[in-house]
């Protein structure tokens, strides 16, 4: 099925070739087999496989083999690298970078992106997202939070905002509460920061 090219990066053809190519530009020192690709990016391996061969073909990523298990990572070394990192990064990395630094804060028991940014990755036009707006649900150290919003603002190159609800209002779907339910009304990215 043919997709529109997402409206965060238009330049590319789809939301999942992004997420691929985020997810290798930002991760170059792993080494991860195409399925476990696909399990972290909920697509199929078929896809995961078409992108990585494109991606290989232009040089863009480094294979290994053992046995059957095809392990690939980005090529650092690429003169592509630094560039392409930083775009991705600005695009699509939100969603990486952020379950990376809340995933060893202790106390989160949920995470959204919302605002312009989930707007934008769910496919919405408007303008290009200045800053990353995140609700945290859960008691974590607001220390804790300012710090994850610290490094992921120096690996987005943008302002990162942290907000955070006690799981009990989240849960409260009758809530009163303005902030939660525009929230709960426009889109939101789930961020996986187990």
């Amino acid at each position: 099925m043919k997709t529109a090219g997402p409206i965060l990066l238009p330049l590319l053809r789809s939301r999942i070739q992004a997420e691929i190519i985020t997810w290798l530009v930002l991760h170059p020192e792993s080494a991860t087999s195409l399925s476990d690709l696909a399990h972290r990016l909920n697509t199929s391996p078929p896809t995961v496989t078409r992108e990585v061969n494109r991606l290989s073909d232009a040089g863009l990523i480094v294979e290994e083999r053992k046995g059957n298990l095809r392990l690939i990572r980005f090529d650092p070394d690429t003169p592509l690298s630094r560039p392409l990192t930083e775009l991705m990064a600005a695009a699509f990395g939100p969603i990486p970078v952020l379950s990376d630094a809340l995933s060893g804060v202790a106390e989160v028991q949920g995470a959204y992106v919302y605002g312009s940014w989930a707007a934008r990755y769910q496919g919405l036009p408007g303008d290009v997202p200045r800053d990353i707006d995140v609700l945290v649900v859960g008691e974590a150290d607001a220390d804790d939070l300012d710090e994850a919003a610290r490094l992921a603002e120096r690996r987005l190159g943008r302002e990162v905002n942290i907000r955070q609800v006690r799981p009990e209002r989240w849960a409260d779907e009758e809530t009163s509460d303005p902030f939660l339910r525009s929230v709960r009304e426009h889109p939101r990215v789930l961020l996986d920061t187990s």
